[in-house]
């Protein structure tokens, strides 16, 4: 039932809905996301859980999508406290760092809110090289662009969720 990520399938469908959505509030801050997937389960296989993962984030508002912007540290900036994100971003350098937070500054005046893409398997400079391409989105095609890299930051966390 539990592995060193966590939970394995059964455990995840097993949980209290209360736990459950504690549990998914960690791969997803928006509440309404945790709420949909708690109430999706039973999940049959892996790949139910992660094509309804996509689903439930396809039918987020826009409040419902900047509160899982909200959840998501700056890329390259340093949290001890958040072990997640801080494996995720492992390809960021202590030289792409000061790059990254000044793009950050950029983007957010720009956009409003944090840079968010999935850092996962990428370095730094390609971190930066996005956060550059991407400055020069319209507001509507970026929050596609966040959409996406939501969903794949999203399906990531539940893959090392569920591990066994």
């Amino acid at each position: 039932m539990t592995n060193a990520s966590g939970i394995d399938l059964d455990g995840l469908n097993s949980l209290a809905a209360g736990d459950a959505h504690r549990v998914l509030l960690n791969v997803c801050a928006a509440p309404q996301w945790a709420r949909g997937m708690t109430a999706a389960r039973p999940f049959q296989s892996v790949e139910a859980l992660l094509s309804t993962a996509d689903r439930v984030l396809t039918a987020l508002t826009e409040a419902d999508l900047d509160h899982a912007l909200a959840g998501h540290p700056r890329l390259g900036e340093r949290s001890v406290a958040d072990e997640v994100s801080g494996s995720e971003q492992s390809g960021v350098h202590d030289a792409d760092r000061a790059g990254l937070l000044k793009g950050n500054r950029e983007y957010e005046e720009r956009f409003g809110h944090v840079y968010v893409a999935c850092a996962t398997g990428r370095s730094g400079q390609e971190l930066l090289k996005m956060l550059h391409e991407r400055l020069a989105n319209d507001p509507a095609t970026e929050r596609r662009v966040i959409r996406e890299e939501l969903g794949k930051i999203n399906r990531l966390r539940l893959q090392r969720l569920i591990a066994a």
